[in-house]
């Protein structure tokens, strides 16, 4: 089969994107090419490259594509149909779809009329009205090496909780609270927070706006500033805390982070806005939290009570990583069919 994908990402091949921190859309696009050409079908990515140029699992990168294709695949923006050859359209979103109520995002939609992908059923609930009958869930993967799992501990870890997602996504109410009421009740305990200003280089306004919580997180007690970290250092480290804590956003349609903390083991406690609900099993694997007092007991409880963990730990690791990425790619192939 041909595929074709467009989007706005920069070249990113797989093997680049696995060895080094970078955004979720950036890994899930690298590892669904990928997963494509491993499975025997000729890919092309649209991203604007000024040379066509494979990369080592046989992907070809170009600045263009000649001639149909079975299955194109415009990433996020619905103009990028305008750039990709005809074949069957599907549209594949990562962030809330409000915005495709714009004029300029609606239009080219409704000409292309694909079928939208979207990554669950929160991420489904944002869709405008008009074209919410054409969706489809296809939920992420976990990228290398939390696809493998993690190991039963036999000893409950210290309490070390860890921060891992966008620090714009409830940091700051995270800090309050971990200062507030969290440290106070387990005074040894502290906050990893795998985040830093590298990951926004290229976007300085939003590395202007990142920099105050980064600097407020240094300067909390207990919190330990651990910056950006490839995906093996993150791996050892969850297998190695008690809780990843996070207090969840509205403009989470997936969330990897807490999807590679279950996948290693790692219990979660999490409030209840955007789709961090659907990454755990509630009272199983984690903790969801309806409110910042609840919250903060259920941290506290995780991060004290060794028996609570080791159920919770456990809970997780029977859930298994889920669907790999060579899943997803067969339920994309599935819809040129």
């Amino acid at each position: 089969m041909r595929i074709v994908l467009a989007t706005e990402t920069p070249r990113l091949p797989a093997e680049r994107a696995l060895s080094a921190p970078c955004g979720g859309v950036e890994i899930a696009t690298a590892l669904l090419v990928r997963a494509f050409a491993r499975a025997g079908h000729d890919v092309t990515v649209l991203s604007g490259a000024a040379l066509a140029e494979r990369d080592a699992d046989g992907v070809l990168w170009a600045p263009a594509a000649e001639g149909p294709a079975d299955l194109v695949i415009a990433n996020r923006a619905p103009k990028l149909f305008r750039a990709l050859p005809q074949g069957r359209r599907v549209l594949w979103l990562h962030n809330p779809a409000r915005y495709l109520k714009k004029p300029r995002h609606m239009w080219p939609l409704l000409l292309a009329w694909p079928r939208i992908v979207v990554l669950g059923g929160y991420h489904r609930s944002t869709l405008p009205r008009i074209v919410a009958g054409r969706a489809v869930e296809i939920p992420l993967a976990v990228a290398p090496p939390f696809d493998a799992g993690g190991q039963e501990q036999a000893v409950a870890p210290p309490p070390v909780a860890v921060f891992a997602s966008n620090p714009m996504r409830g940091l700051d109410s995270l800090l309050a609270l971990w200062a507030g009421r969290i440290l106070p009740a387990v005074p040894e305990a502290r906050l990893h927070v795998f985040s830093g200003p590298g990951v926004y280089a290229g976007d300085a306004k939003l590395a202007a706006r990142v920099a105050p919580v980064l600097d407020r997180a240094a300067n909390t007690p207990g919190v330990v500033l651990r910056g950006p970290q490839p995906r093996e250092v993150l791996a050892r480290q969850y297998a190695r805390a008690r809780a990843m804590l996070y207090l969840g956003d509205a403009g989470e349609t997936f969330c990897l982070a807490v999807a590679e903390a279950q996948a290693m083991g790692l219990p979660c406690v999490l409030g209840l806005e955007g789709s961090v609900p659907e990454r755990i099993a509630d009272g199983e694997t984690g903790v969801l939290a309806p409110d910042q007092d609840r919250f903060a007991e259920a941290a506290i409880r995780l991060l004290r009570d060794d028996a609570h963990w080791r159920a919770l730990h456990r809970g997780a690791l029977a859930r298994s990583p889920g669907a790999d990425w060579n899943e997803v790619a067969a339920r994309f192939v599935e819809l040129a069919r």
